[in-house]
């Protein structure tokens, strides 16, 4: 049954487990959805600015693209050489920098900012200091409030004050959020109150994290899904909502957790949505090569393949290359031509969903091309055989694969 994001926030504040998964597409609504589930737990819009509002409990903590735009650049544009990440204070991130300057954890957020990307990169974090405005007026700049980063080259040169590709800047501000959690787990795992070395974080009931980082490769992914569990197996008290369209990281995420409710959200035709409920992992739960196979066949029927469906059908062919134990997914394109395809299909398909630059939309004949080798790939593989879903709708397309599974 179609139901509005706001229907759907309730029912994940209704549920009883710890954990609940949910695995989407990109532009199904995740984001969105974090919000509303912010909005109903704990709505502050009360219209006023970040500093004439008064200090409140904090009940949820999210992370999403929303958290990431409480970061930006000053890039330096004068003297091109004091680059530096500030970031935006609201009451949450006063808060939160507070703690984390309070609790020292700086040499935290380093240490796993430098196991993900490279140790020859390193942040630092601002002390207090006074300074001036245009005006000449006095302004305090709060301690924790940019963030400056070095490289050190093969000389032991460093080059100070530079600016971190998208993908690092990501890394560096889910750590950032990373070690807040974590230290925030540690403290509310204290029985006693009294007991906490602070108790800002006393009243805090869910945290909903949605796509970390898409920019890691997968031994990094697979990391960050397994310390991420571990972190929830520890906490006592919070529930963790947890939404991704990565097929490995909910993959991982499902086989380590316990006590969880997992589901798959659908953005439907008339902008309604859809959240269903599935036990199982990606493949065993709503069969996501089928669903990939389906998904790419109506985008084809009805002349509306983007640069997206090049990632799917990448994606799709990964999948299929390893059921049948090729080691290679180009070992499935056709002989004529195998790596111009393997080059087209590259120009549309980036590991990084964080890339600043755009990538043009793919021509008539690149489409052609699109139905070509997904028609390659049918014919070719008993991996993908069975009903194509032709005219139906992605809510039927899952329905069907929901009453298939239910069947066997």
């Amino acid at each position: 049954m179609s139901q509005s994001l706001t229907e759907i926030a309730q029912l994940l504040k209704d549920c009883t487990k710890k954990v609940q998964l949910i695995y989407a597409f990109n532009g199904s609504g995740k984001t969105r959805l974090s919000r509303e589930f912010r909005l109903l737990i704990d709505p502050k819009d009360t219209g006023e600015e970040p500093e004439e509002q008064e200090e409140s409990v904090i009940k949820i903590m999210y992370y999403n693209a929303f958290t990431e735009d409480l970061f930006y650049w000053d890039n330096d544009l004068d003297a091109d050489t004091n680059r530096k990440l500030i970031i935006r204070p609201n009451n949450f991130t006063n808060l939160a920098l507070q703690f984390l300057r309070d609790q020292g954890l700086d040499n935290n957020i380093v240490t796993n900012f430098q196991h993900f990307t490279s140790d020859s990169i390193t942040p630092f974090f601002n002390e207090e200091y006074t300074t001036q405005d245009d005006n000449g007026n006095n302004i305090v700049i709060k301690a924790y409030s940019e963030v400056t980063f070095s490289v050190t080259s093969g000389d032991d040169q460093n080059e100070d004050n530079i600016k971190i590709s998208k993908g690092e800047e990501s890394n560096f501000i889910w750590c950032v959020y990373y070690s807040l959690i974590e230290q925030i787990v540690e403290l509310l795992n204290i029985p006693e109150a009294e007991d906490r070395s602070s108790n800002q974080f006393d009243d805090l009931e869910y945290v909903f994290i949605d796509d970390p980082i898409s920019s890691l490769d997968e031994n990094h992914l697979i990391e960050l899904a397994v310390n991420l569990a571990q972190l929830i197996k520890k906490s006592n008290g919070i529930k963790f909502i947890i939404s991704t369209h990565n097929p490995l990281f909910y993959n991982v995420l499902y086989n380590e957790l316990g006590s969880k409710a997992c589901y798959m959200l659908n953005k439907l035709e008339d902008g309604t949505f859809d959240l269903i409920e599935k036990m199982g992992d990606s493949n065993k739960s709503f069969s996501y090569h089928l669903y990939l196979r389906d998904v790419i066949k109506q985008a084809i029927d009805k002349n509306e393949v983007s640069k997206y469906h090049f990632v799917l059908l990448r994606n799709l062919y990964e999948k299929t290359a390893n059921f049948l134990g090729h080691q290679k997914w180009s070992d499935l394109l056709p002989n004529d031509n195998r790596e111009a395809y393997v080059s087209r299909i590259m120009n549309f398909y980036s590991h990084s969903t964080l890339s600043s630059e755009e990538v043009r939309e793919p021509t008539t004949p690149e489409k052609e091309m699109v139905n070509l080798l997904f028609k390659n790939l049918l014919d070719n593989s008993k991996y993908l055989q069975g009903e194509i879903a032709t005219d139906s709708t992605i809510e039927e397309v899952v329905s069907t694969i929901t009453a298939a599974n239910e069947t066997v």
